[in-house]
């Protein structure tokens, strides 16, 4: 009985370390099991975090930049819009006259700024041509005073146009905030887009004897032999009104 007790204590405690040493192994196996899923989903919720705060950024950057560039179209300060937008008026030469210009020489522009509640910093200066469609640069970023003015050296564009050169036709000239577009709306306050003055350029032409000249516009131009056969029935009716008075003076037809 002693012997019997003995070996079933022997086997309970046998019994009792195995099952304790299998429930350490099996909670030393369920930890490391937790602990490796807690970093694989640290690392990847790290991962998808730093993404997602890269996307984010990527994304904001973008806005940002395409924010910026839709802003930079408009002015960043409203005024009433029961203003006027700003203009310009032609000082020199007037309005209302038309001028033509000889190609090679310079010209003159002299205006006034009007309705502004905002100058701005600096206007590009253009002409245009509807002939060629061509946009001739006059000046740019030309800083704004009290009144404007520009000169325009027609020949020295001239001489150095090879592609573009000035033509013998009406021009355009246009007048815009250098921060703005030549398309852009009329804001109230702001310089609006001037293009309501037009002028006219010519060629200069070589001498050409009266004798020898033909008017290349003119429907009823007439050439050399074609004046001179003119001129032959014009004196040959002359000299028969002449003689027809003489002969009937002469004989005694009319007292």
């Amino acid at each position: 009985m002693e012997l019997t007790r003995n070996l079933t204590d022997s086997a309970s405690v046998a019994a009792t370390a195995t099952a304790s040493t299998a429930q350490n192994t099996g909670s030393a196996t369920a930890t490391d099991i937790t602990a490796t899923d807690s970093a694989t989903g640290s690392a990847t919720g790290s991962v998808t975090s730093k993404a997602s705060a890269s996307g984010s950024s990527k994304a904001s950057a973008s806005g940002s930049k395409s924010g910026s560039g839709s802003s930079s179209a408009k002015h960043s300060t409203s005024y009433d819009a029961r203003l006027p937008a700003g203009g310009i008026s032609m000082m020199t030469p007037a309005a209302t006259e038309t001028s033509y210009y000889k190609i090679g020489e310079y010209i003159t522009f002299g205006w006034n700024y009007t309705s502004l509640s905002a100058t701005p910093t600096a206007i590009n200066i253009m002409a245009t041509c509807t002939e060629n469609s061509q946009l001739y640069t006059i000046s740019m970023n030309q800083t704004v005073s009290g009144t404007g003015s520009v000169v325009w050296d027609t020949g020295k564009y001239q001489s150095t146009a090879v592609q573009n050169p000035l033509l013998t036709e009406t021009y355009t000239l246009i007048i815009y905030d250098a921060g703005s577009s030549i398309s852009a709306t009329a804001q109230a306050g702001y310089l609006s887009v001037f293009d309501s003055y037009t002028f006219g350029m010519y060629t200069p032409q070589p001498y050409v004897p009266l004798d020898q000249f033909v008017c290349a516009t003119c429907s009823g131009a007439l050439s050399s032999m074609e004046r001179a056969a003119l001129k032959m029935v014009l004196g040959m009716g002359l000299l028969t009104v002449l003689s027809f008075t003489w002969f009937v003076s002469g004989t005694g037809i009319i007292w």
